[in-house]
């Protein structure tokens, strides 16, 4: 059973929401959202929105996607409280995201609480970065599904689980879609409407502001558009030059393909999904689609969505509130007992593995003999001090031979601590294993638990409850904003 979820609030501010302006949504975006509740409500009327979003990943990716939608949900669900307007919550699914290597693994606790990473695919470094709306699953899924099988402990509730994911993981089926259907699937029920902005209606209703954004140029000399080209998804930069009927040109930043502002044009009227916003514009565009009073996102999103700001003035769309995520642990009763007999919470495994496990046998020393190592290291440093004062009278030469002498006596103590210390952890090794299956839950690889782990992991265990429990603690975090 799941013990409790422990709330970790993300240390920023959240801005103040704007007073927005209830409005229809665009026929070609709401052909982009999935269908559910949320979708229903979009198409009902004028409605405000707050909105999240993540590039897809394996599995639905780490718990942290799971986390910023039930935020928006929360959020939306107060702020329809107060104001008496439809409010509705949308999660951009970023399947125009190139970045392969985020995407493509997914991490669950086995059978005995180890850590499992489970890969997809690689991508060779010299492939085309290709948005993962290409990305074909492929055979490859059949292995990581059946992997995610053999890791997961057997339960009433994995079958669900595998059954939910193996109908949206397909061959067929390409990264981006799979990861909006199943999350679809999962929440969608709870009111979140899931827009897959990769979608060619989506990047149609996109294409004047992206087509706008080409005459601004970032402090990095590039615009913030992007176009799919011979190496992939790549930033696009003014060369200068003019084309016969003076309009700009514009080159592609790795593969250096040229393109005028008519080629552009065509690309947008033709094949819109080739071109794309930066992390910088697409804020804009979503506000720009949809009528947002609030972004929901994590603590990089709040560092880097300000750098937005000339964006919205330049494209005349009125900015959002950025509003950081719930965050959270989720601490099972087998860790829990663990935390609770050693007084210990998961800060304490934030350091690297092992130095707990020496910390706490080390206060297992018997306190006679902890007292006696003590002192001698402090007789130690008390005779040297000695030593040295009359040795600089005598001979200064020798000072460095004294210090050398004085680090090789304490070395010897502390390296008998040291053993006395690791003989302690061989014979505490269920505390040892208990320890680094607490640090695999908690702080999995080093890392907060919500960026490692997915969702399938606590679902196949505790089935969809838990979903119920996180949700009434976010809803604690909205009604405290």
């Amino acid at each position: 059973m799941i013990s409790r979820i422990l709330s970790t609030p993300l240390p920023m501010p959240a801005g103040k929401l704007p007073a927005g302006m209830p409005r229809r949504v665009h026929p070609d975006v709401l052909a982009s959202v999935l269908p559910g509740p949320g979708r229903d409500r979009l198409a009902a009327g004028e409605v405000l929105a707050i909105t999240t979003g993540q590039q897809p990943g394996l599995f639905t990716g780490p718990l942290y996607t799971i986390y910023k939608a039930l935020s928006a949900v929360a959020l939306a669900q107060r702020i329809e409280r107060e104001r008496g307007v439809p409010v509705v919550p949308v999660f951009w699914v970023a399947g125009d995201d190139h970045d392969f290597a985020e995407a493509n693994h997914a991490a669950v606790l086995g059978r005995d609480g180890e850590l499992v990473k489970i890969v997809l695919r690689e991508r060779p470094h010299e492939a085309p970065q290709l948005p993962l709306f290409r990305e074909l699953l492929g055979l490859e899924i059949r292995a990581a599904l059946a992997a995610l099988d053999a890791a997961l402990p057997d339960s009433e509730c994995k079958p669900e689980v595998k059954h939910w994911l193996e109908t949206h993981y397909r061959p067929e089926a390409n990264l981006a879609d799979a990861g909006a259907e199943a999350l679809n699937q999962l929440l969608g029920g709870r009111g979140l409407a899931v827009f897959r902005a990769y979608d060619r209606s989506a990047k149609r209703a996109a294409a004047p502001w992206i087509l706008k954004a080409l005459d601004v140029t970032l402090p990095d000399g590039l615009t913030p558009v992007m176009v799919e080209g011979e190496l992939g998804r790549d930033r696009l930069v003014k060369d200068g030059g003019r084309d016969r009927n003076g309009g700009p040109l514009y080159v592609t930043r790795r593969s250096s393909e040229g393109f005028n502002r008519y080629g552009l044009e065509k690309i947008a009227a033709e094949t819109p999904e080739r071109l794309s916003p930066n992390v910088l514009l697409r804020p804009v565009i979503e506000a720009a689609l949809f009528p947002t009073l609030a972004y929901v996102g994590g603590p990089g999103e709040m560092e880097y969505l300000p750098e937005a700001a000339p964006l919205f003035a330049s494209l005349g769309v009125a900015p959002q509130a950025h509003v950081p995520r719930w965050s959270g642990v989720i601490i099972e009763a087998r860790v829990d007992k663990v935390l609770t007999k050693h007084g210990l919470t998961p800060v304490h495994f934030a350091g690297p593995p092992g130095a707990l496990e020496t910390q706490i046998a080390k206060g297992e020393l018997p306190p006679a003999l902890a007292e006696s190592l003590k002192a001698l290291r402090a007789d130690v440093e008390a005779r040297f001090a000695r030593i040295s004062g009359e040795v600089q009278q005598l001979d200064p030469t020798l000072e460095r031979t004294v210090q050398s002498a004085r680090n090789a006596a304490l070395a010897g103590t502390n390296e008998i601590e040291k053993k006395l210390i690791a003989s302690l952890k061989r014979t505490q090794g269920t505390l040892v294993s208990q320890l680094t299956r607490a640090r695999a839950a908690l702080m999995p690889d080093g890392k907060p638990q919500e960026r490692v782990l997915t969702v399938a992991s606590f679902l196949a265990r505790y089935g969809g409850s838990l979903l119920d429990q996180i949700d009434a603690e976010v809803a604690r975090w909205a009604q405290g904003l």
